[in-house]
């Protein structure tokens, strides 16, 4: 299945993919749809491998914890009139389905490992791998409050720490994911006060007066920077401000029990010591892990957006399927996440025959890469779709037929040849 989505994704390139007989290729292709809309192959079941080898993944690629990693991303299927549960989302021609997904992720690489949890949303309900029935819409943090939930509960023997951008700078939904025991790191907005030594300060103040220890040279924007740390632990005293409104009017605010947290500020500066970027991160991450170590994982939160580029642009063109409705795209999608998958594994692998391999894909795909990156998720991908394409074309022609072709074809660089 994943061998067919690959090749299938790739339908708007040119190549070998079309030349294999075309009753043979319809036929994969029938099949493929007849899968995808297939009402007893369920989401959840489908999902199943994934999660069975988040595990195994846990052990092999995290030290002392997993690393899991939400987001949210539109696809846009503005073109795609046959959809008719496409869901409006900013404006009038941003319509198309909402995903989110919850991706393992090394706390020692920052490598991605697998999706444990992908959402996707349509005008009414949300398709989701954690259930086999669809559910009703939800803010986004509730939603994400539920599905952290249910990634713990899954019974993990590393602990797991989920990572977060901005959108969850939210003390009810901190003070929730604290009591049912979630580990969380989330980026702080500037502006919410915080309790430092016994006093109110806004994060963006508090981090103009702590001391900061050099963390090494990182790459900002393609230069090279510096890096440098602070923390201090805070105490979230505030009352939660719930957005949710009763006959049109708001919630009152709720108070809650102080919170102890860790504020990390991460700072970018240049070689003259102005600053550039600062990451204001709140943690609940026991203090044996360094600050230093905190900052690296919230940068390796970028992992994920690099799975929705694997599946938009770099490879699989999700906003190009022409499945027929949300589920389906749904279903689609964890097939795209076993390709995915097996990708990561392949770049990640160090052994001489993975090595080998890898170069050999990157070639075979023809892709440019970059000397500091010579191996690519986006190439493995491309290279495995040509690999399956030349199998499928050696299953219908021997290799000195293909020669033949060759020589007639560029008889100059593959000899002289005789017109029959």
């Amino acid at each position: 299945m994943v061998q067919q989505h690959v090749r299938g994704a790739q339908a708007l390139a040119a190549g070998i993919g079309a030349l294999p007989d075309t009753r043979s290729s319809a036929a994969y292709t029938q099949a493929a749809w007849r899968f995808l809309n297939n009402e007893r192959v369920g989401l959840s079941t489908l999902a199943k491998p994934l999660l069975s080898a988040a595990p195994g993944l846990l052990d092999a690629h995290c030290e002392r914890y997993g690393l899991v990693m939400h987001d949210w991303s539109r696809l846009n299927f503005g073109k795609h009139t046959r959809k008719a549960d496409r869901l409006k989302m900013t404006h009038k021609t941003d319509v198309g389905y909402e995903l989110q997904s919850s991706v393992l992720v090394s706390d020692v690489s920052g490598k991605p490992l697998v999706p444990v949890v992908h959402n996707l949303v349509n005008d009414t309900q949300v398709h989701t791998t954690m259930h086999a029935r669809p559910r009703a819409h939800q803010k986004h943090l509730d939603e994400l409050s539920e599905r952290i939930g249910w990634i713990d509960a899954r019974g993990w023997d590393k602990p797991l720490v989920h990572i977060v951008d901005r959108e969850a700078d939210s003390v009810a939904h901190w003070r929730e994911w604290s009591a049912q025991g979630s580990l969380f790191l989330v980026r702080a907005k500037d502006a919410p006060q915080v309790c430092f030594e016994g006093g109110p300060v806004k994060p963006k103040d508090l981090a103009e007066r702590l001391s900061y220890q050099s963390a090494g040279g990182v790459l900002y924007h393609g230069h090279t920077a510096h890096q440098t740390i602070a923390q201090a632990k805070v105490l979230i005293t505030r009352k939660a401000k719930p957005k949710h409104s009763v006959d049109g009017k708001r919630v009152a605010p709720v108070a809650g029990k102080p919170l102890a947290l860790r504020l990390v500020v991460s700072r970018i500066c240049d070689a003259h010591g102005q600053v550039l970027a600062q990451w204001l991160l709140l943690t609940n991450v026991p203090e044996e892990v360094d600050a230093t170590t905190i900052a690296r994982w919230y940068y390796y939160r970028w992992q994920i957006e690099s799975m929705f580029k694997l599946l938009k642009s770099a490879g699989q063109q999700v906003e190009d399927w022409l499945q027929d409705d949300a589920l389906a795209i749904a279903k689609r999608l964890v097939v795209a996440s076993c390709a995915c998958v097996l990708v990561w594994q392949l770049a990640a692998a160090t052994s001489p025959q993975a090595l080998d391999i890898q170069h050999f894909l990157v070639r075979l795909s023809g892709r440019q890469t970059k000397r500091r990156r010579p191996v690519t998720a986006p190439a493995l991908l491309a290279g495995m779709w040509m690999l399956f394409s030349t199998l499928t074309l050696l299953e219908h022609y021997d290799v000195d037929q293909l020669k033949q072709y060759a020589q007639f074809i560029f008889p100059n660089r593959y000899g002289n040849h005789k017109d029959v």
